[in-house]
């Protein structure tokens, strides 16, 4: 999932806020020996034959996935997808959508908005009756899709989201959310009334799916298919409150809806009723009905979580900067102090991960999750309280700037409520706009394929020209694809299978969980498109500014 950030500020500070570099300034004179400056019209054309090519060929009905083999007898989203199938997920049919309004905005190119405006189609098809969106859906149908469900969605041992056909939206991963903010920027593009219906229906849905404390839950409307289904819970896990309360501010911020201001604030207010008490300030990634923290996934036990409640109290810093409500930073410090507290000695850091992703409720001990058994039938999960062995799918430590979360805390703590609020969208007389780009700041996403590196707010002609020259013949940049993923091959055995998997992404060849592979393909990826032409977006900005 991308990170989401709520916006606040002027234009330029909305920009940063959320997550998108500024753009550099004019590009100097080629220096002796370095690559002359690349054309404006040869980078239009480079975006124009790509795109015609993602359109044109890859995209269903303007959906896209994840990745694809040249021939497109295999294409990915999370996991292996059928042809009619397209993924909502990012960096998947929104993302793409985003990034085509984001190349319009550049170029001014009709294509890019036709292209959107595709996209916005495609996900107008897939959403619910209730507005929203599940993480992908099926262009051949309900049986289809169940079909996918019972056969490569149930093998994925650690993918426990696909086990199941809910049949109903969810917020994880920011797809609805994204969904619903693509379809509020094309909208707005040219104010086209085709687009309305679903979009207000796409915001109705967050508003009536968030619970009576303000909280919200993972999939909506809510169901159990058994006893202690976690989707219906009140979650934080993957900013999933977070994501809708952006949402609710950029429809504010654009549409003046009144309605969506009260279900921000309970929002807001929500996650000062979800921080435990003083003996543990943190947070749990989902609660049960009455906030008590629960288990979720298999690999998920009840405890705190430090990555979410880092991510929680971030949080609470930024509704201060939206509200000038003190009561937002009042246990900030404590959640800070505590997060200090259960730092792990520094013999026992990996990779500048310093925190244990889980604490035992009560103790302040590190839990930490392994598995055994090889597959989604032989396999199961468990904790202790040994470091040793840890999964390699879902990471048993984390990385936090404990450092930067204090120094920005005590910045706050002295700055003044009128001060701090300037530049709220909450205040209509501020007139925050969205900024023009979505797409070239960093993008978190679940692809095991994206490069993973963050953009540069600058780029040089030769990395324009051999992005340019990297063009094959048939028009898109040649990705190699480092994710793979086992064929479905049958209902996996109740006897595990020979080796040991406890730290591998993938089990035994009835895993259709998706993995690195040693012997990478060559493909199209979407990341490494929207990637490409984020870079040549940002050339043109240079060359012209």
């Amino acid at each position: 999932m991308r990170t989401p950030i709520l916006t606040y500020g002027a234009a330029s500070t909305l920009a940063l806020a959320m997550g998108l570099a500024p753009l550099a300034g004019h590009a100097q004179d080629a220096a002796p020996g370095e690559a002359p400056e690349v054309s404006r019209q040869e980078v239009l054309a480079a975006m124009s034959e790509d795109t015609r090519y993602m359109v044109e060929d890859v995209a269903v009905n303007g959906g896209y996935v994840w990745s694809y083999l040249p021939d497109m007898s295999k294409r990915w989203g999370e996991m292996e997808a059928f042809e009619s199938m397209v993924w909502v997920q990012p960096p998947g049919t929104a993302t793409m959508g985003h990034l085509f309004l984001d190349a319009y905005h550049a170029t001014g190119d009709e294509l890019y908005y036709e292209a959107a405006k595709e996209t916005a189609g495609a996900l107008i098809w897939g959403q619910t009756d209730e507005g929203g969106w599940n993480y992908m859906f099926d262009f051949a149908g309900p049986a289809s899709l169940q079909r996918w469900y019972d056969t490569i969605g149930k093998a994925g041992w650690r993918l426990e989201e696909f086990h199941h056909n809910w049949e109903n939206a969810t917020f994880d991963d920011a797809g609805t959310a994204e969904a619903t903010q693509f379809l509020l920027r094309v909208y707005l593009e040219k104010l086209d009334p085709t687009f309305r219906p679903a979009l207000d229906k796409a915001i109705d849905l967050v508003l009536a799916s968030q619970q009576p404390m303000g909280t919200w839950p993972q999939r909506f409307p809510e169901i159990q298919l058994w006893e202690g289904d976690y989707t219906s819970y009140p979650t934080l896990n993957d900013d999933v409150a977070a994501e809708n309360m952006e949402t609710l501010i950029m429809a504010w911020q654009t549409l003046g809806r009144q309605d969506v201001l009260p279900a921000i604030h309970r929002g807001m207010d929500a996650f000062l009723l979800l921080q435990q008490g003083p003996d543990q300030p943190g947070f749990s990634l989902q609660y049960d009905a009455s906030l008590n923290p629960v288990a979720a996934r298999s690999y998920e036990p009840l405890a705190l979580a430090t990555h979410t409640s880092a991510s929680a109290l971030t949080k609470l810093m930024d509704f201060y900067e939206l509200t000038g409500d003190t009561r937002y930073l009042a246990r900030v410090g404590e959640g800070i102090a505590w997060l200090e507290r259960v730092r792990l000695p520094e013999d026992q850091w990996q990779d500048g991960r310093q925190f244990p992703t889980f604490i035992e409720i009560g103790t302040d001990r590190p839990i930490y999750v392994h598995r055994r058994g090889s597959n989604a039938v032989s396999g199961e999960y468990y904790w202790d309280y040994s470091s040793e062995n840890l999964l390699g799918h879902y990471s048993g430590l984390r990385e936090i700037d404990l450092d930067e979360m204090r120094a920005r805390y005590e910045r706050l703590m002295n700055t003044p409520p009128e001060e701090v609020t300037a530049n709220s969208p909450l205040n209509p007389e501020n007139g925050v706009v969205l900024p023009e780009f979505f797409t070239l700041g960093d993008i978190d996403v679940s692809d095991l394929n994206a490069s993973g590196r963050e953009p540069t707010e600058e780029v040089d002609a030769t990395q324009v020209s051999e992005l340019i020259g990297s063009l094959n013949e048939e028009g898109y940049w040649p990705t190699e694809l480092v994710a793979t993923s086992n064929p479905y091959v049958g209902e996996p055995p109740v006897a595990p299978s020979e080796g040991d998997f406890a730290g591998t992404r993938v089990g035994d060849a009835y895993d259709t969980s998706p993995f690195l592979t040693e012997t990478p393909m060559t493909g199209i990826s979407t990341s490494a498109f929207i990637e490409n032409m984020g870079a040549l977006i940002r050339y043109l900005d240079q060359i012209e500014s």
